[in-house]
């Protein structure tokens, strides 16, 4: 049997084109949730037989935008990016996708999943198990609060936190900032839908 070379994008280890081939079959817009060293980001794309769409595309940099001081890319984040795509999306007239996680594996309570939670409780409609969605408290930051917390009592909070302390933001503030910034999502962009 002769050997056949797998598809490039296959062999760099982009592309499942199994679960690609489903997802153009069903025609359903998919939900793209990647990250980069710094950032998330998320694309809207509409499956197409010239090639993919691109409906809406967000990275999670345009927070700062909206005045967050922390990370674009901690379980925070995620979620208010999330929130802001999906408001967004429903703007647009897009209520409804399938969630596309690329090449990651699904680990409950991930980023993806906070991602995933904000654009469901902005109002857009994706299939998902609840149970794989993270908790209330870590969307809003707590875990990193106390992490905080605890290092602070060893000293050691100046090394593992030390960009946010050279630029005079304050982790004990970071629930208060969350909703804040969630706050000014929904005034900006017109939420008419109420808050997770």
């Amino acid at each position: 049997m002769p050997y056949r070379l797998k598809f490039r994008r296959r062999r760099e280890n982009k592309t499942d084109y199994n679960k690609r081939k489903v997802f153009i079959t069903s025609g359903k817009i998919r939900f793209c949730v990647r990250k980069s060293n710094k950032y998330l980001r998320v694309q809207l794309i509409k499956p197409s037989i010239k090639g993919d769409l691109t409906l809406l595309s967000i990275s999670s940099k345009e927070l700062k935008k909206f005045g967050w001081p922390f990370s674009c890319k901690n379980l925070p984040a995620s979620y208010l990016l999330g929130y802001l795509a999906g408001l967004k999306a429903i703007k647009k007239g897009i209520e409804e996708a399938v969630l596309d996680l690329g090449l990651y594996t699904p680990t409950k309570g991930n980023r993806i999943f906070a991602v995933l939670k904000g654009a469901l409780d902005a109002g857009m409609k994706i299939p998902v198990s609840e149970e794989i969605l993270p908790s209330e408290e870590r969307i809003k930051g707590l875990h990193i609060k106390e992490y905080f917390e605890k290092l602070k009592e060893s000293g050691e909070h100046e090394k593992r936190f030390s960009g946010y302390l050279k630029n005079n933001v304050n982790i004990e503030e970071l629930e208060v900032n969350f909703e804040k910034v969630k706050s000014l999502i929904n005034e900006k962009v017109g939420a008419k839908h109420g808050s997770g």
